[in-house]
């Protein structure tokens, strides 16, 4: 059985295709979330350890500019 997110609740499976979190800008993509930005001093490896799904890290992620 499948663990069900807050997404899929909230908006319904495949609605969403980008979030925005306290640490990071993600899209979904195939059911993974790419890593597009980080929030400002908050590194790749705490995104990592809060993610739950799989996360896709392509090159250097940029941090948010605010």
């Amino acid at each position: 059985q499948r663990q069900m997110c807050i997404r899929d609740r909230l908006t319904g499976v495949g609605c969403v295709t980008k979030v925005v979190t306290n640490l990071a800008v993600l899209e979904i993509k195939n059911n993974k979330f790419y890593l597009l930005e980080r929030a400002p001093g908050v590194s790749v490896e705490e995104i990592k350890k809060a993610t739950e799904g799989t996360l896709v890290v392509e090159g250097h992620i940029p941090e948010m500019e605010l």
